[in-house]
């Protein structure tokens, strides 16, 4: 029996070997990349170093796993002396070798966002912890899938934290919450996100209680097409946001700071090809720009043509629907 159970365990044996007695030039195998490496290097941790799979054959010692691994000890301890352990097969064929490499992620199944960020939290990481009990205090819950009372935008969670702080996160929250009382597609990352940039950009001018009480007369799913129509990502939907903001009022939305560029009067295009001012496209007027301008204005344009599609499909309802 004992020998039936043997057939399901790899024949190796673990050794330390010095880096320098490591060969890892197959031509099975990736380039190194040394991007990687020095920013794998910039945050070492010693217990998640894996055993580096090791092929001799003919005396020679070849990585068949582990290539980067070896340059990061290397890089982090300053010498190709420094041993690691390693994962030994014993004159494995050549193209054994590669078959391994090539299919060792085949059946590995990668960690979710959520178990990732739930691991965090018992691990006792900071980010992690302050992201759930700030989330946990406007009585929702971090979830695997959108679902009312939860969040499950995990990653966009953590990179307002990182790029914005607590507060302006904790504003975010606030203010999709109060607008669309938990509305889960209210909740997605690419709304919260919109939300971030367009209270980064405005500041006060973007007055909490007005947008409450502008947006929330709107459905979020009608918000969202419009953003998808505009744009990719959270400038999409900062311009959406900003456009229904602005919604039957006389005022016209400025979309210039969202690009980090001033408002410029004229702007000549790169080909010189006509194109329309900033304030004349709602009269439809072409206008050639004069030079000077960078390429960000015509992400301008495009956007003050999605919020005058929105709010003037002709002139005479333009002032009845602003």
């Amino acid at each position: 029996m004992e020998d039936i159970l043997e057939r399901f365990v790899p024949n190796v044996s673990f050794e330390k070997i010095p880096i320098k007695n490591l060969v890892s030039n197959q031509e099975y195998q990736r380039a190194i990349s040394m991007t990687h490496v020095k920013r794998a290097a910039s945050r070492f941790d010693l217990n998640q170093i894996n055993p580096v799979k090791v092929s001799r054959r003919d005396g020679i010692n070849y990585v068949f796993n582990g290539q980067h691994t070896i340059e990061i000890v290397a890089l982090v301890s300053g010498s190709r002396d420094t041993p690691v352990w390693c994962m030994v097969y014993e004159n494995l064929e050549y193209s054994t070798e590669a078959d391994i490499f090539a299919n060792q992620m085949r059946d590995v199944k990668p960690l979710s966002t959520f178990e990732i960020f739930h691991a965090n939290v018992e691990a006792g990481s900071d980010k992690q912890i302050i992201i759930k009990d700030l989330v946990n205090g406007y009585r929702l819950e971090i979830t695997k899938q959108p679902k009312p009372g939860g969040i499950c935008a995990i990653r966009a969670l953590e990179e307002m934290f990182d790029k914005y702080g607590y507060q302006v996160l904790d504003h975010v929250l606030r203010l999709a919450i109060a607008t669309w009382e938990g509305e889960p597609q209210s909740l997605s990352g690419s709304v919260l996100k919109g939300i971030a940039l367009l209270i980064k950009t405005y500041g006060e001018d973007v007055n909490d209680e007005v947008f409450k009480e502008r947006l929330g007369s709107y459905s979020i799913k009608e918000i969202c097409r419009l953003a998808k129509d505009l744009r990719h990502g959270s400038i999409g939907y900062a311009e959406a946001l900003l456009i229904y903001y602005y919604k039957r009022t006389r005022k016209e939305p400025d979309f210039t700071p969202l690009y980090g560029i001033r408002k410029r009067k004229r702007k000549k295009s790169i080909k010189g090809d006509v194109v329309k001012r900033e304030d004349s496209i709602a009269q439809d007027k072409d206008v050639v720009y004069d030079e000077g301008g960078g390429s960000e204005y015509v992400l301008v344009i495009s956007a003050m043509r999605g919020y005058n599609k929105l709010n003037a499909t002709n002139h005479k309802r333009r002032d009845q629907l602003l």
